[in-house]
């Protein structure tokens, strides 16, 4: 008969195994609620063990928060191929099985959590932000943005935030429903921001060239000249 021998971890090992698991806990529950002695216990070491490879829990929370805001800025990364409307649907989607699977911890990452107003925190969150910001660029096939457009994209990134938020405070609307309808809103802010700018209207009108009439775009405006009859 043989028996089982723990195998030593290494420290880069080791400081990555008390990453996922204090994401994992965060999960569940807001790290304000979460201590250092459950994430010990659930990493299968001691409390002063953990205080051997984070200074804190605020490290450690920050160390979390690194690899929640890498995973979520790729969420948006999409290959440029197929119609805009579609292609921002897919990012939505994913963006939300993030919120869902992350719930506290998203809100945390969103709000500041512990860590409300350090500068690693704000650093973290807005190159999410920036990240987002780009890979839209990148599918509007914009390298010098005028000023309207990024205010269209940075205030639909915003919007996504609030709505994501707003969500998981009880869920009561269908996550599906405001996967479309963010990108819906994405449409009728550059297409508002067409109707003041010369600028914008050559760009939506970029946008809309290879739409299809049934995708998220078309929806759109099927819906609106309903309400228009």
């Amino acid at each position: 008969m043989t028996t089982g021998v723990r195998r030593r971890m290494g420290v880069e090992e080791r400081r990555q195994q008390l990453i996922g698991v204090a994401l994992e806990l965060f999960s569940r529950r807001s790290p304000d609620e979460v201590s250092i002695d459950e994430i010990a216990s659930a990493a299968g070491i001691s409390r002063p063990l953990v205080y051997h490879y984070f200074p804190g829990k605020l490290s450690l929370y920050e160390a979390a928060l690194k690899r929640a805001s890498d995973d979520l800025a790729a969420r948006f990364v999409e290959p440029p191929t197929g119609p805009l409307g579609a292609r921002l649907l897919r990012v939505m989607r994913r963006f939300f099985d993030f919120v869902d699977e992350h719930g506290p911890g998203f809100s945390a990452l969103m709000r500041g959590g512990p860590a409300v107003g350090s500068t690693t925190t704000n650093a973290l969150i807005d190159s999410v932000r920036q990240a987002a910001y780009e890979q839209i660029l990148s599918h509007l096939e914009v390298a010098d943005p005028p000023v309207r457009l990024e205010l269209v994209v940075r205030s639909w990134i915003s919007l996504a935030e609030s709505t994501a938020l707003i969500w998981l405070d009880g869920r009561r609307i269908p996550r599906e429903e405001l996967e479309a309808q963010l990108v819906h809103d994405f449409a009728a802010l550059a297409a508002v921001s067409a109707a003041h700018d010369e600028e914008m209207s050559e760009i939506l009108r970029a946008m809309l060239r290879y739409e299809d009439p049934e995708g998220p775009f078309g929806q759109l405006v099927t819906r609106l000249l309903a309400l228009a009859t």
